[in-house]
């Protein structure tokens, strides 16, 4: 106990200078230790956003392609080429001769101004017509309004109100650039043309060309 004592001294608190703290080497052996765990858990965070954003991308990019289908279902039937008006085609409110309708589609657009002459295949004409919306009537027997046959009315007068349909609440924002810079592209145009012919619009892609965790490029989502 005494040459214990000789040896190690005990220090101004009365303890063996073995017996308190850590020496330089293990704070060292620490220090790297706990560098290293958190230099491995930053590319775990940063993959775990990544993966966030792509999951965004893709339910924009449906939500989006979902509302160019749905426009494009409502306009079956509207707006034969060289028409201004829905109100007279066929003798009927409405329009549409005798092109089959698809069954999910419960209305018909009825503004033929918003497409001109090169838009043939009536996709939306840009973004912007499916968040303000384009008027629309009911397709077939439910844009017949019954009328009381002892009303004063005007035979002619069908009382059906113009409705407008919105496709989209709010402009689509790429989650990868932050912006609403998507790549457009209309029905006539090949899927790698990198210039919109502002002709319609019949997909979307990313404007991003950075890659997705799976390799592919945001672009060709």
């Amino acid at each position: 106990m005494i040459n214990r004592f000789i040896k190690n001294p005990p220090s101004k608190s009365g303890l063996l200078a073995s017996d308190g703290g850590f020496t330089l080497f293990e704070l060292v052996v620490t220090l790297t230790v706990l560098a290293i765990l958190i230099m491995g858990t930053i590319p775990l965070t940063t993959n775990a956003v990544k993966r966030q954003k792509e999951l965004r991308l893709r339910e924009t990019l449906r939500d989006v392609r979902n509302a160019i289908d749905e426009f494009k279902r409502d306009t079956l039937g509207a707006c034969p080429a060289g028409a201004v008006s829905n109100e007279t085609a066929n003798g009927r409110p409405g329009g549409g001769g005798n092109i089959p309708s698809d069954p999910r589609s419960r209305v018909v657009v009825d503004d033929c101004a918003i497409f001109d002459s090169e838009n043939l295949d009536r996709f939306p004409p840009s973004l912007d017509t499916l968040v303000e919306g384009v008027k629309v009537k009911a397709r077939g027997l439910s844009s017949q309004v019954v009328r009381d046959p002892f009303s004063d009315k005007n035979a002619t007068d069908t009382g059906a109100d113009e409705q407008k349909k919105v496709y989209l609440r709010e402009m689509p924002i790429d989650p990868m650039t932050g912006k609403s810079d998507w790549k457009l592209r209309s029905s006539y145009q090949a899927k790698d043309d990198d210039s919109w012919d502002d002709v319609n619009v019949f997909d979307l892609r990313s404007a991003s060309e950075d890659e997705a965790l799976n390799g592919e490029k945001y672009s060709d989502w």
